[in-house]
């Protein structure tokens, strides 16, 4: 199995691209850690996943609690991950949210501040409390980007500049880390 005993993290991956991602993580033989901010919904993906480890002998999963807003959140996150696999080879920073479509002019500055809070501002706090880790293991980082950081999208330019910004992130971020032998990539 491709990552049989690599350990990986994975921000809001309770649904969605998170939830797939783990999926093919722990089918592929990885401890996959499992981060949302609803206990429940986080602890069923993770017995989901958990079952198809043990079934296929191989891999494991696991559920932590984690509101990535909160750099405490996010430090326990790695802390119980360390504490039960002793190690991190990938971080997944795939928690965000993509607000309902509107013009500019109906955005206040503070809904602003909140998502970038939650879309980019968690991803650095992830990737810089994770970091000392992956540079041990010389693992890697996948940040999630959209394409509309690129191409734009109606009415959601409060989303598209915080995956802009992720993926201008990323690109120093990758610079910084090669010389540490840790890849960084967005999708």
């Amino acid at each position: 199995m491709r990552y049989a005993g690599k350990v990986v993290i994975i921000t809001g991956g309770s649904s969605g691209i998170g939830k797939g991602c783990a999926q093919e993580f722990v089918r592929a033989g990885a401890k996959v850690v499992v981060c949302c901010n609803v206990e429940a919904e986080g602890s069923a993906v993770a017995a989901e996943l958990k079952s198809v480890a043990q079934a296929q002998s191989a891999g494991d999963a696991s559920f932590v609690f984690c509101d990535v807003r909160k750099a405490e959140d996010i430090q326990n996150l790695i802390e119980v991950t360390l504490s039960r696999y002793g190690r991190v080879d990938c971080l997944i920073n795939n928690a965000g949210w993509h607000p309902p479509h509107k013009p500019i002019d109906e955005f206040t500055v503070e809904e602003f501040r909140d998502l970038i809070e939650l879309n980019l501002v968690s991803v650095f706090n992830a990737c810089k409390l994770a970091l000392p880790h992956l540079r041990r293991t010389r693992g890697n980082i996948i940040n999630v980007s959209s394409l509309v950081a690129r191409i734009g999208q109606h009415q959601a330019t409060t989303y598209a500049a915080t995956k802009g910004a992720i993926t201008a992130f990323t690109k120093a971020l990758a610079v910084d880390e090669a010389a540490h032998g840790v890849r960084v990539n967005s999708v």
